[in-house]
C-alpha cells in the first residue's frame, strides 16, 4: 500500500474511533453523570461537537485530496461521499437548528424539546457506515 492510501485508512479509523466515541459514548453518558444539569450537559456538548465537527472537516479534507489525487476505485469513493454528506448535512442544516435551541436553554428559556437531535444521530449512523465501508474497502484494495 503507497503512502497515500495509507494515510487514508489511518485517517478514516481515527474519524470513525472518534465519531464512535463522542456520539455514542460522551454525549449520551455525559447527562448521567451526577449534578450534570441539562445546562452544564449542553454547554459542554456544544465545546465538544464544535471541536469534533472542526477535525471532522479537516480529517475529510485530507482524504479528499488523497482520493481526487490518485487512482481511487468508484466504491471507495462513493462510500467516503456518504460520509461526507452526512458530515455536511449536519454541519449545514441540523447544526444550526440545535444551536439555537441550546441557545434558548443556556439562557434560561423553556424551550421544546428538539427532534434535530435524532436527525443529528441518524446521520451519525449514516456517516458511520460510510466510514466504515470506505475504511474496509481500503484495506481490501
Amino acid at each position: 500500500m503507497s503512502t497515500g492510501p495509507a494515510i487514508a485508512v489511518a485517517v478514516t479509523f481515527v474519524w470513525l474511533g472518534m465519531v464512535l466515541a463522542i456520539s455514542f459514548l460522551e454525549a449520551p453518558l455525559k447527562f448521567r453523570a451526577p449534578n450534570v444539569t441539562l445546562q452544564i450537559g449542553l454547554g459542554i456538548g456544544r465545546l465538544v461537537f464544535r471541536a469534533l465537527n472542526t477535525v471532522e472537516v479537516g480529517f475529510a479534507l485530507v482524504i479528499l485530496a488523497i482520493v481526487a489525487a490518485g487512482p481511487t476505485p468508484p466504491r471507495i469513493a462513493v462510500a467516503f461521499c456518504v460520509g461526507f454528506a452526512a458530515l455536511a448535512i449536519q454541519l449545514i442544516a441540523v447544526r444550526p437548528r440545535l444551536t439555537r435551541r441550546s441557545d434558548k436553554v443556556l439562557a434560561g428559556l423553556d424551550a421544546p424539546r428538539s427532534r434535530g437531535h435524532y436527525a443529528y444521530v441518524g446521520l451519525e449512523v449514516v456517516k458511520v457506515v460510510g466510514l466504515v465501508m470506505a475504511g474496509i474497502l481500503l484495506l481490501a484494495a
